[in-house]
């Protein structure tokens, strides 16, 4: 099963990937939403004890898919809500494998500091093209998907191996996606003008984080 279910993730990957290229609506929304069901899929057929947190994270990020195909900042709020809690619980589900006591505070550190700054240079250049009320919840959400990618990191530091570094070259591609999001969706005169970029590194992060994970 779990080599129909990566099939099935490949295959409507590749889909998705060229009808963002094309710029074809109507194919990107009927692909979009086996990617994460795919996904899902092969995780629990990859191991014998998934974890709760890691399949919530995997259906909140398929529900996020879903909202965000509709146009409108309602339909982008709850998408962004989503994959909130989807980096949280990701976030849980890295815990379990995180030695706290082995990580050094010099790295929680300046991990915090890097995220922080580099949240606030990538708004500081989205600021001009955002709805008001979207500026500070879109800052918020990017910020958390900083800890997660410091809990990946975390993760890594604790049991460094193929399978945590995987998962955090993962999660870095999932900050790059939703940065790349923020620039097509908002800032109109931007070099990114499909939403290629924002689901290559997507759909290649999430599948590197589960790839790590089983």
């Amino acid at each position: 099963m779990k080599y129909l279910f990566l099939a099935v993730f490949v295959i409507s990957t590749v889909i998705h990937l060229y009808a963002s290229f094309r710029k074809d609506t109507r194919v990107r929304n009927i692909s979009k939403p086996f990617l994460l069901l795919a996904l899902l899929g092969f995780y629990l057929s990859m191991t014998d004890a998934p974890s709760v947190a890691i399949i919530l994270a995997l259906i909140f990020s398929w529900i996020g898919d879903v909202l965000l195909i509709p146009k409108g900042v309602k339909w982008f709020t709850a998408g962004g809500i989503a994959f909130m809690i989807s980096h949280g619980c990701f976030i849980a589900g890295y815990c379990r494998d995180v030695v706290f006591s082995e990580i050094p505070i010099f790295l929680i550190v300046s991990l915090s500091l890097f995220f922080i700054v580099a949240v606030l240079f990538i708004f500081s250049k989205l600021r001009p093209h955002l709805p008001k009320a979207l500026f500070y919840p879109m800052l918020l959400y990017l910020l958390i998907n900083g800890a997660m990618n410091c809990f990946a990191i975390f993760r890594c530091v604790s049991f460094p191996c193929a399978a945590t570094v995987t998962t955090t070259i993962g999660a870095a591609l999932f900050f790059i996606s939703d940065t790349s999001l923020f620039f097509v969706r908002f800032k109109k005169d931007s070099r990114l003008k499909t939403h290629f970029i924002v689901m290559l590194t997507y759909s290649i992060g999430e599948f590197l984080i589960v790839l790590g994970l089983v």
